[in-house]
């Protein structure tokens, strides 16, 4: 890893990011970034997604990207309160046939509970979030590593 380049691949990765490998069909677009967890997490995350907004059409500033960069924001928050065993987050944006996909993976196995009782007020914003735009919000199981991956998908405004 060089000075500035916070993008690497730890044992856990097996060579791709798992958001890159995992529960996306192989047309549109799609953009993975491996994010140190650590105090500038966040921040990076949001820069990485908003930098994909041009060139998927989506209105940098609009209430859209505000909605999906929020959502980054919770999602990355979380793993950093929630996924000690993960020194990294793999962050995604995937867009195809009308919708965006935000994927965040990480290395801890237990997965959030989405119920209504069990989801705390960050998942539950974002989960509101997603249904603005008729999207939804799930959590799966890593196909490649033992963690798991939060997906939240929107259909795109036109």
């Amino acid at each position: 890893m060089t000075g500035g380049d916070r993008r690497f691949r730890l044992p856990w990765h097996r060579r791709r990011p798992a958001a890159a490998v995992e529960h996306v069909r192989p047309w549109g677009h799609r953009h993975v970034i491996s994010v140190l967890l650590g105090p500038e997490a966040v921040r990076e995350a949001r820069e990485a997604v908003a930098e994909q907004f041009p060139l998927v059409g989506v209105a940098p500033g609009s209430a859209f990207a505000d909605a999906v960069l929020l959502v980054v924001s919770e999602l990355v928050t979380n793993v950093l309160r929630h996924a000690p065993r993960s020194p990294v987050t793999d962050v995604g944006i995937t867009v195809a046939a009308g919708q965006l996909v935000v994927s965040v993976a990480d290395a801890e196995p237990r997965l959030p509970d989405l119920t209504d009782d069990g989801m705390g007020a960050g998942l539950r914003m974002v989960a509101e979030l997603a249904a603005d735009h008729d999207g939804d919000l799930s959590a799966e199981p890593a196909v490649h590593h033992d963690g798991k991956v939060v997906l939240v998908r929107f259909q795109i405004p036109s």
